[in-house]
């Protein structure tokens, strides 16, 4: 067995991460968050260790190196995205690898900064880009890589998840910690687009507000008009009143069916990650990069018709 601990037992995407622990038959030692509401591990690992200042946490991590069969080997992170940074440090200064949820970090110099501190502790970070994984995303990756006509797909992305009045009253509400709807909702969608079509080329934005944003990408294989929600408003008539979210990416005018499948994407990143084979700091960079360009940039009229279908009822709002 490995030996997991848990930073961020109490978030949404924590279960999915102590279920991939045990359904890769190994074991969550302990877990910490600030917030006690973790009665989930009652049905996953209850046995496990459970803290909610992190430096007991600590504490507890440091002693058990004193016994090899309950040293750590990894840590997760699925804390607020502002404390990834933080948290992924003192994973390595502990001498355990890091498996972290998305957005890894927001800048580009904080992956530098990673890179240094994997260097002077001998230990890696691994990161959860779990639609690299997904059966679909794949067809499609290998069909663009089959096509060698070198002709750009032309590509809508549209995901609006309808969040309640909680969500601005949290940490996601607030840019300074969630770095904004692009980066918190999108980044994992960035990250897909890179993989199936290649190099970004271009980036621009068309829409930004606390709860909405547009834009334009266009890589090497494809041209991408993108839009992420989180106001139920949006939600196209034929759904709105039944489901709470709404995602559908088309190319070339089909659309690519990927709404099922999600549920054990975290397992089969944690069996790639224990098989060698997990994403690391590399791989996060340029969806890392493509974040940090939109949150720094000012919105540009459409032009060429490279604003979204969406982007009109946003404008005239």
């Amino acid at each position: 067995m490995t030996n997991f601990s848990l930073i961020g037992a109490a978030g949404y995407i924590a279960p999915r991460h102590m279920r991939a622990i045990k359904e890769t038959n190994n074991k969550l030692i302990s877990a910490y968050d600030i917030n006690d509401s973790v009665g989930i591990i009652d049905s996953i690992s209850p046995h496990s260790e459970f803290f909610t200042e992190f430096e007991r946490f600590l504490d507890h991590a440091h002693r058990l190196k004193r016994c090899p069969s309950a040293e750590l080997d990894y840590i997760s992170i699925c804390s607020p995205n502002y404390l990834h940074l933080p948290h992924i440090t003192s994973t390595l200064r502990l001498g355990c690898d890091a498996i972290c949820e998305k957005p890894l970090v927001p800048t580009p110099w904080d992956l530098d900064e990673l890179e240094l501190v994997e260097r002077e502790t001998g230990k890696h970070v691994y990161n959860i880009l779990q639609l690299r994984h997904h059966s679909e995303i794949l067809k499609l990756r290998e069909m663009i890589a089959r096509d060698t006509s070198q002709n750009k797909y032309d590509v809508d992305l549209t995901y609006i998840t309808s969040r309640g009045k909680w969500y601005m009253e949290s940490w996601k509400g607030d840019p300074r910690k969630s770095y904004g709807v692009a980066t918190n909702i999108g980044v994992h969608f960035y990250d897909m687009l890179h993989f199936i079509f290649g190099k970004l080329q271009h980036n621009l934005l068309h829409y930004s507000s606390e709860k909405k944003a547009a834009g334009y990408l266009e890589y090497e294989r494809a041209r991408v008009r993108w839009f992420l929600s989180i106001d139920e408003n949006d939600l196209p008539l034929d759904v709105r009143g039944i489901k709470p979210t709404f995602r559908s990416i088309t190319v070339n005018g089909k659309e690519l069916e990927f709404s099922e499948g999600f549920t054990d994407l975290h397992t089969v990143s944690y069996q790639e990650i224990l098989a060698g084979r997990g994403y690391g700091l590399e791989a996060a960079r340029h969806c890392i990069e493509t974040v940090e360009t939109i949150r720094s940039a000012s919105a540009v009229s459409p032009k060429n018709g490279e604003g979204h279908p969406f982007l009109p009822n946003l404008q005239r709002s």
